[in-house]
């Protein structure tokens, strides 16, 4: 087989979470472009005439899309129900849906705690236990995890999103552990700073300021993300990793 072939994804179907915008969607783009047909998932995503839905069909591919709220697990729960109902079953999965929510951890209301555990961890932990189930009776799957630097680093005022992507951590630790030898790869990939998070909007001195602390001097796009996935997903002897992109910024 050649090189090439590793990353043909044609006759495949990748499930990515918060495939709406940004690094989700920059995935969920890469993925098609690879041969994969789509299923998104956002809590914003229409399911029809969306922009990642018309980028996909451009390139070719199927894409359906679904909206599902993780912070309530009733509708995550329903939508897994929805695919095997359908007999639906992903040959990847990423799990990048996400949320953060930023306050002193003194004041940091419990609601703020629970609904990032919830989205960024807990939901993630059951849509992977059940897609896994069925991966393991076919005996094959790609599962991804979209950690996070804060993965390895306590951060400021985001007591909760750094609690949920040191779990994620673990947690892709733990099912590559148990599903290795069904078949089943899982790793984590971790971003550094991204030039256009979802959450925040960069001023030129604390781009400047970022950038400085950063080997390669400049920041992360949501391509170094995706080609980082397709590697990731070529690859069938890796699991069980914590891949960090971040342009050596956790060297020192």
């Amino acid at each position: 087989m050649s090189i090439l072939k590793s990353f043909d994804l044609t006759g495949k179907l990748a499930l990515v979470t918060g495939a709406s915008r940004g690094i989700g969607r920059g995935i969920a783009e890469a993925l098609a472009g690879a041969g994969a047909d789509i299923l998104g998932i956002s809590a914003s995503l229409s399911s029809s005439g969306s922009e990642v839905e018309t980028s996909i069909k451009k390139i070719g591919r199927d894409f359906k899309g679904y909206k599902v709220d993780f912070s309530k697990r009733n509708e995550l729960l329903n939508f897994v129900k929805n695919l095997k109902n359908q007999k639906i079953v992903p040959d990847i999965l990423i799990n990048n849906a996400g949320t953060i929510r930023r306050n002193a951890t003194e004041n940091h209301p419990t609601e703020w705690w629970d609904e990032v555990i919830e989205v960024n961890l807990s939901s993630q932990f059951l849509l992977s236990r059940e897609i896994g189930k069925e991966m393991i009776k076919r005996g094959s799957g790609k599962i991804i995890f979209i950690a996070s630097l804060l993965t390895f680093q306590g951060g400021i005022t985001v007591p909760g999103y750094a609690a949920s992507k040191g779990g994620i951590g673990q947690l892709t630790k733990a099912l590559a552990n148990e599903w290795a030898s069904k078949g089943i790869n899982v790793n984590a990939i971790a971003p550094g700073a991204m030039l256009e998070p979802p959450d925040v909007t960069w001023t030129e001195e604390q781009k400047e300021k970022v950038i400085a602390n950063i080997p390669l001097k400049k920041m992360g796009s949501e391509k170094d993300i995706a080609n980082t996935v397709k590697f990731v997903v070529s690859s069938k002897y890796m699991t069980g990793q914590v891949i960090k992109v971040d342009g050596g910024r956790s060297l020192s």
